[in-house]
């Protein structure tokens, strides 16, 4: 995957969010690439959303405990630079990467998690669904279960890594750690509430975080891999 990334002239219009839609993509190649992009950027790169969906893995956060990973089995676990603890990606889990400048945006790093938040409960209403935030436990919880994660790392003013929403995912790896450091933690997925088709999801998705982070255009870019 190429990290180069697009840029703007100085005075030309930065609201729009270039999309990156890279299918189903191992981990760490796209947790590299995103490091690398961030690296890379200054103060007149176009913002970007990564969308992918990973084969099973654990990741654990900067400030991981070994003991909330219980019996990974074959699902390699990979310790990376993001926030939080362990959490598990697999197919049908949407991932979604803001690689966003938001020094530029003038948002803080709560408020930026604040909006990715609404974000996914405006997906969630738009199927009839009510989430929730919980005090003290990023992300988003249905019935008490939780649906959505974040974890997030911000450089240099510019944020990497990001959300996962569960779609219409197989939920027993979550069994196999303490989700996000909490023993006994449910998860869920939304299929188990309504009807849905993981591209329309991905869609809604994209269109509401576009618009809670002020995007005035979304542009879908191409893939590139080297």
């Amino acid at each position: 995957m190429s990290t180069t990334p697009e840029t703007v002239t100085p005075g030309q219009q930065t609201g729009v969010l270039h999309v990156r839609r890279l299918g189903l993509s191992s981990y760490e190649p796209v947790w590299r690439a995103m490091q690398a992009f961030t690296d890379a950027r200054d103060e007149n790169q176009v913002d970007e959303l990564w969308l992918v969906q990973h084969p099973p893995v654990f990741t654990q956060g900067q400030a991981g405990k070994a003991e909330h990973v219980l019996a990974p089995g074959s699902i390699p676990v990979i310790q990376v630079d993001r926030g939080g603890q362990v959490t598990y990606h697999g197919p049908g889990q949407i991932v979604a990467y803001p690689l966003v400048d938001i020094r530029r945006k003038r948002i803080g790093v709560r408020e930026f998690v604040h909006r990715i938040e609404a974000a996914i409960l405006d997906v969630l209403a738009g199927y009839g669904v009510k989430g929730e935030r919980i005090p003290g436990a990023p992300g988003i919880y249905v019935d008490g279960e939780k649906i959505a994660s974040l974890g997030l790392r911000v450089r240099r003013g510019s944020t990497f890594h990001g959300l996962a929403f569960n779609i219409d995912m197989d939920l027993e790896p979550f069994q196999r750690i303490n989700p996000c450091g909490y023993s006994g933690l449910r998860v869920t997925r939304l299929s188990r509430f309504a009807p849905v088709n993981f591209d329309e999801a991905e869609d809604r998705l994209v269109e509401s975080l576009a618009g809670q982070l002020g995007y005035s255009s979304v542009e879908t870019i191409e893939d590139r891999r080297s």
